[in-house]
């Protein structure tokens, strides 16, 4: 029996690590999309989004059925019921990348704007969110899932410059409003994938720790 439990934790654990990696692929070719406004590729993210959906379906209920027949205690279930709101931010930040790519589509319809100034800074610091929870989950690492926590107000910081940027630009050239409109829900979009990556981070921690302190 324990030998069959261990197995199913690791397999648990696989999945939410491929979960992970496919969360990380599309996260990169999001961002790749959102430079170039390339229609194919964002279609891809949409698609891939059901992939996501599908495997947190399958953790869910690995996690369900390891909860009811093998009766875990502590640590153990501890991670199980950790993993099983970790995947539900995985799944959420999926979604936000698929958002973002409707939004792609949409401005590759319109004539072209130049990007927010501070754009590609507030996106490489969401990708190194996303990719340190990865790698922190990964790893049983709290420092590394400590520094997606703070990295969340860098975030913040540039949604909040971003969104003045925006609003100045749309009171000075009325044309250009609805690609603006478009910008700010792309870094709305960013900012909520921020905050996802923030919660898996502190669910990481509670895994290791058992401390459990949630913003």
């Amino acid at each position: 029996m324990r030998y069959s439990f261990i197995a199913q934790l690791e397999e648990l654990n696989n999945n939410v690590i491929k979960m992970g990696s496919i969360l990380e692929l599309s996260t990169n070719e999001m961002i790749r999309a959102l430079d170039t406004i390339d229609v194919e590729i964002a279609k891809q993210i949409i698609a891939r989004d059901d992939e996501i959906d599908l495997l947190e379906q399958k953790i869910e209920r690995d996690c369900i059925n390891i909860l009811a027949k093998q009766q875990p205690l502590a640590t153990d279930l501890r991670k199980i019921t950790s993993i099983m709101k970790i995947i539900t931010d995985i799944e959420r930040i999926a979604d936000q990348c698929a958002d973002i790519s409707e939004y792609i589509i949409k401005l590759s319809k319109m004539p072209r704007v130049k990007a927010p100034a501070n754009l590609g800074n507030m996106i490489e610091a969401m990708k190194k969110m996303v990719k340190d929870t990865i790698d922190s989950f990964v790893e049983a690492d709290v420092e590394k899932a400590s520094t997606v926590m703070k990295a969340d107000d860098v975030v913040d910081k540039y949604f909040g410059d971003i969104c003045d940027e925006l609003s100045d630009v749309m009171q000075k050239d009325s044309k250009v409003v609805p690609q603006s409109i478009c910008y700010l829900m792309v870094i709305k979009y960013l900012e909520r994938m921020a905050d996802h990556a923030t919660n898996i981070a502190e669910w990481i921690t509670f895994i290791v720790t058992g401390d459990l302190a949630l913003g």
